[in-house]
């Protein structure tokens, strides 16, 4: 097996989860339960809240393991060759062209079959 596997958690990620657990668990609570106070004040408490409890969930082992798996997506991202807009509109025609034929095949193919059950069960449509 590998060393991750193996490895066991730091108990005090354990506390540090429970604390991010609590923080947005009181942040739920709060905002539901103080609803006469202005919404912009309830929506700045709840960044706040938010961001320490990220700040605090990303000083754990699983943090860090996710901190350092969206550091390497965006350096994937950025070797993307991205289409330009005339090749988006393009492809997007093309889909909808294709879309429409596969339908139109369908359609047929739908009416051909009613038509031929038509016939042999002698139900009319």
């Amino acid at each position: 097996m590998s060393d991750k596997a193996e490895s066991t958690s730091n108990p005090l990620d354990m506390v540090k989860w429970l604390v991010v657990a609590v923080l947005l668990g009181g942040l739920v609570y709060g905002y539901g339960a103080y609803e006469e106070v202005s919404v912009l004040y309830r929506a700045l408490v709840a960044v706040t809240v938010v961001v320490v409890a990220l700040g605090i969930a990303s000083t754990t082992e699983k943090g860090q393991i996710f901190l350092t798996f969206a550091k390497d997506a965006r350096i994937e991202v950025r070797k993307v060759v991205w289409p330009s807009r005339q090749e988006v509109v393009r492809m997007t025609l093309v889909i909808l062209a294709a879309t429409a034929v596969v339908g139109l095949m369908l359609y047929l193919i739908d009416m051909v079959l009613v038509w031929a059950i038509g016939l042999v069960t002698g139900i009319g449509a």
